[in-house]
């Protein structure tokens, strides 16, 4: 690739590595910054490498800028739950770090969840905070009702890190399923992408722009966004079996509330059909990430945008072998860390952390 954004300045370091852990796979990486402060969260999957199961959202701090990572901490766990997709953000108004995830019963499989047919056990959102960086945390609170129709199944925040906005309000980016009012074949078709928005520092959340895609071709799922230098959201996500390119867009002109028009596919970007994080630079320029091999998660590149979205170029391959999820954050001295799934055997053996250099 000629065009690079620049190089690998640290050396992949493992974060997560389940060997010897306790847990089977750690898995959905998200980062967050606030100075030398990083905070790598993800799910630890206590049993097995499959969705379903128990499992927790941890955590591991680092003090200096990702150098160096203090031990595994617990953030969120249930017994008998699922609790993942972890979304942070930091609140301006207050300081704290506020931390959305999801719940769900560890036996019920996403197919179910999708159709309704488990409400007992079906998915819900939770918020948790913390006012030291991530040391402590309090208890999850539930805001379920605050978010999420009675009409929808499935629900998913990012998975990646949220957005504070210049205005001070929270973005989530997120996703979920309809329940359809009679049985149907092609469940597919009813999921959707959506945001949550908090205007008072993540206490209480409503529903911000919901997109809804019946047709074959775009199937919007497992959602990003970044606050672009005009005050427009970009939110890009996985395009999950739908027939269009792998990756779609959207733009919103008043904070997430809307779109401007439905997701579009990115023509120029391929992909397996998996997770991406975005990120704005100081510069104004955007930044994505995804697995680029269209038929396997393999060879992690980091894209840059310089005209808001509207058209991407290959600017530097993170990881050329295996490899899955990933997320991106600013660090204090301008370069970026890229939080990511890598492995020789597997795309997420171990989780991983890099920064480069703009």
């Amino acid at each position: 690739m000629s065009s690079r954004v620049g190089a690998l300045e640290i050396a992949p370091t493992v974060v997560f590595d389940p060997a010897g852990s306790g847990y089977h796979t750690f898995r959905i990486p998200s980062v967050l910054a606030r100075g030398e402060v990083v905070l790598a969260f993800c799910e630890g999957r206590l049993h097995g490498s499959g969705d379903a199961g128990e499992i927790e959202v941890v955590l591991r701090r680092s003090l200096d800028g990702g150098r160096t990572w203090l031990p595994l901490q617990v953030v969120s766990a249930v017994a008998g739950k699922t609790c993942g997709n972890p979304a942070p953000v930091i609140d301006p108004a207050s300081g704290d770090i506020v931390l959305v995830t999801v719940q769900n019963g560890a036996d019920a499989v996403e197919l179910s969840l999708a159709r309704g047919t488990d409400p007992e056990s079906g998915r819900r959102v939770f918020v948790q905070r913390s006012a030291d960086d991530g040391a402590t945390w309090s208890r999850a609170e539930e805001i379920t009702a605050q978010v999420k129709p009675s009409d929808w199944g499935w629900y998913a925040t990012g998975p990646c890190h949220a957005i504070a906005l210049t205005s001070g309000r929270l973005v989530v980016p997120a996703n979920h399923s309809f329940v359809p009012a009679e049985p149907v074949d092609d469940l597919i078709r009813l999921n959707g992408g959506h945001c949550i928005v908090s205007d008072d520092g993540g206490h209480t959340w409503s529903v911000g722009f919901v997109d809804r895609n019946d047709g074959p071709e775009i199937n919007a799922n497992e959602t990003a966004v970044a606050e672009l230098p005009d005050g427009r959201l970009y939110f890009n996500a996985r395009n999950h079996q739908g027939t269009g390119p792998a990756r779609v867009h959207a733009w919103s002109s008043d904070g997430g509330t809307t779109l401007d028009a439905p997701y579009a596919g990115i023509p120029e970007v391929t992909a397996p059909g998996i997770q991406g994080s975005v990120l704005t630079l100081p510069d104004g320029r955007l930044l994505m990430s995804t697995p680029v091999n269209p038929s396997s998660r393999r060879e992690l590149t980091v894209f840059v945008s310089a005209d808001s979205g509207q058209s991407w170029r290959p600017a530097l391959v993170v990881h050329p072998g295996m490899a899955g999820y990933s997320d991106l954050v600013l660090l204090p001295d301008g370069a970026v860390g890229i939080f990511y799934e890598a492995g020789e055997t597997s795309s997420f053996a171990t989780l991983r952390f890099a920064t480069f250099a703009l």
